[in-house]
């Protein structure tokens, strides 16, 4: 599935780049004609989390305050930063999206978002603390039983599909385990 082109120009010299395959590749590239310099796209990384209140297995989902689907519910999450590791950047989005106090766990979903580019990446959380101080991506931080969340408000496939797997896993007795899902 083709993307839309990032680059106009050469980050590196500002000239028009061209899009080809270039010699020893398969795919069209951003090649510029004046430095012959090439610029690759590669998915993006989205992390976040899965905040779980073990004493009864709540789970923590905020309301954006943003768009896109701004009201609807998600996991606590966002892009990488650089500078910083998968597990640094779920911390960091949690603490900015929820205000909450966290245990980082382990990976528990990476989910293949293929047509738009990107990889989510989830981590159990264990809550530390039931204060939550949502920041501005926020409209409120709120803690769900299964049978309390807002299934159709839930504002990504991503979040969706991670609290699938975590009830499903719940329900059976499962430990948790990485689940690798394509989205289509």
């Amino acid at each position: 599935m083709p993307f839309p082109s990032h680059f106009k120009h050469c980050p590196n010299c500002g000239t028009a780049v061209d899009y080809r395959i270039p010699p020893d590749d398969n795919r069209e590239r951003a090649v510029c004609p004046a430095c012959a310099a090439i610029h690759y796209q590669n998915p993006l990384n989205v992390v976040g989390t899965l905040p779980v209140w073990e004493e009864d297995g709540r789970v923590l989902l905020c309301r954006r305050a943003i768009e896109p689907r701004h009201g609807l519910w998600t996991l606590p999450g966002g892009f990488m930063e650089l500078g910083e590791t998968c597990a640094e950047g779920a911390l960091r989005e949690t603490v900015e999206e929820a205000g909450a106090d966290v245990e980082m766990g382990p990976l528990y979903t990476m989910l293949n978002v293929v047509r738009v580019g990107q990889v989510h990446l989830f981590y159990y959380a264990r809550l530390r603390s039931l204060d939550f101080n949502p920041g501005p991506e926020s409209l409120e931080a709120k803690l769900f039983a299964e049978h309390e969340i807002p299934w159709d408000e839930i504002a990504f496939k991503t979040s969706r599909e991670t609290l699938r797997c975590f009830f499903d896993d719940r329900r059976a007795g499962r430990a948790l385990g990485l689940r690798e899902i394509d989205i289509p």
